[in-house]
């Protein structure tokens, strides 16, 4: 396990550690955060696509329509 997993291990079971409503406010302290919030935000779509299938990049610009 490298540094960064055993880091972030750590915090996982430490959240997972707190009374429901320090949980509450630790996340809403996330969601306050502009950063934060679209931090995770970022990590829940990336992890929702990760099963799609793949497309090919020139596909994906005719699909929004962007000509190069």
């Amino acid at each position: 396990m490298s540094a960064t997993e055993a880091t972030a291990e750590i915090f996982v079971r430490a959240f997972k550690a707190l009374k429901p409503r320090e949980r509450d406010a630790v996340l809403e302290k996330i969601v306050a955060d502009r950063g934060l919030a679209e931090d995770l935000a970022d990590a829940l779509l990336l992890e929702k696509r990760r099963r799609q299938p793949r497309q090919r990049f020139r596909d994906v610009l005719k699909e929004l329509k962007i000509s190069v």
